[in-house]
């Protein structure tokens, strides 16, 4: 949708044009899987799709929620005096849920609010659209009721919303590369202290391409606490070798010289991802910050193969689009992104082999797996913020 079309529902909807803009983007984590709960880094940034909001201040304490994308739930309606989570508000609950953290802090929203949101993250391709509508509504009502959050803060309640409101065990950096996100950069960030820093990622002459499966992302509870597990296993194993807190602390070498006392062979790949994947996140900003993007892109590479062949989330889905990828010309590197169990990849390409490419994989990946993938330019762009609508969509 234009921003015409927005603002012209936002009035059919709620019967005013009075409305402030915000944004918050979606996110890809370009190396650095499966790190964050093993005490490593990531390294995501944020991405030009994502979340719009266009939101008004009303005079009683009502909230009017409505969602472009989820036509079919109409307008969703409650009251400040009761955020409880409510299974029917389906995807409402993520604003009203950031709408009780803030209110739990003790901070004042004393007036309701008609909201309308719209969406061009793609539904389970896990970009983290759930977090982005998190962030909107923090950086909305923030600005709205002029409550001086500081923006890290913000992320933390996001994060609070996501485990606590929603029950989902997730990290938080998602919420923390939505919130924290810059333009043509990513970010390497210890999911344990929260420092991070930028690191500029100049494509002038190459795009990133989001490959979506288009396999709903499957990653039963089962399978990831299973990988959990075997890591923690490990850590106990190790923690009779060396003294560390958790996996992220090793590096390889000192990994390779007590790999051998992890009898279980499963639970010794799983740690090696853990260790490996770590390192290679490091080195991956020691490069571009050298401006070196060819051992970026073999870094990307490095790090598919070991969630492929040692930490096993990639599948079918996620290993046609990537070993297609590698195939073609003007590739500097491809892997998959996020959990795994179908969702996206992402591949670091040349722009002027952008269309080759685009139709190679796509008749790669309906040969492999029976129907089609789907394919987006993303653009590396800045957190959640207030915007005007016209200019930014």
């Amino acid at each position: 949708m234009n921003a015409g079309e927005l603002e012209g529902l936002f009035r059919e909807k709620f019967g005013s044009g009075d409305y402030r803009s915000f944004f918050a983007p979606g996110r890809i984590n370009l190396i650095g899987e499966h790190t964050d709960y093993n005490g490593g880094h990531v390294f995501p940034c944020a991405i030009t799709y994502g979340t719009y909001a266009l939101a008004s201040k009303r005079s009683d304490r009502i909230l009017r929620m409505y969602s472009v994308n989820f036509p079919d739930k109409g307008i969703v309606e409650c009251s400040l005096d009761d955020l409880s989570y409510q299974k029917e508000h389906d995807w409402a609950n993520y604003p009203k849920g950031m709408i009780a953290a803030i209110k739990q802090r003790g901070l004042l929203i004393e007036e309701g609010l008609d909201l309308l949101i719209y969406g061009n993250i793609p539904n389970g391709a896990g970009l983290s659209s759930s977090a982005s509508i998190e962030m909107v509504t923090g950086v909305m009502l923030d600005s709205l009721f002029n409550l001086k959050i500081d923006q890290i803060e913000l992320v933390k309640l996001g994060q609070v919303v996501e485990n606590q409101y929603i029950g989902v065990n997730s990290g938080i950096m998602d919420q923390f590369a939505i919130g924290m996100g810059k333009k043509a950069c990513g970010m390497l960030l210890d999911c344990n202290t929260l420092q991070y820093r930028y690191a500029p990622i100049q494509l002038e002459h190459h795009v990133i391409v989001i490959m979506n499966t288009n396999k709903r992302r499957e990653l039963a509870a089962s399978k990831y606490n299973e990988r959990r597990q075997e890591c923690e296993d490990a850590l106990k194993i190790l923690q009779e070798k060396v003294p560390v807190q958790s996996l992220g602390e090793l590096s390889m070498e000192t990994f390779n010289q007590y790999a051998d006392s992890i009898a279980d062979e499963t639970v010794r790949k799983r740690a090696r991802h853990a260790v490996s994947e770590n390192e290679r996140t490091i080195y991956a900003l020691e490069a571009l910050e050298k401006n070196d993007l060819y051992t970026f892109g073999e870094l990307m590479n490095d790090s598919h193969r070991s969630l492929r062949d040692d930490y096993e989330v990639t599948g079918t889905e996620l290993d046609a689009l990537v070993e297609a990828a590698w195939m073609q010309n003007g590739v500097i590197g491809a892997r998959m992104t996020g959990a795994g169990f179908g969702g996206c990849a992402i591949a670091i390409v040349e722009r002027e082999s952008v269309g080759d490419f685009l139709d190679e994989v796509g008749q790669s990946y309906l040969k492999a797996v029976g129907y089609e993938a789907s394919f987006y330019i993303a653009d590396i762009g800045d957190g959640a913020c207030e915007i005007e609508l016209g200019v930014h969509i």
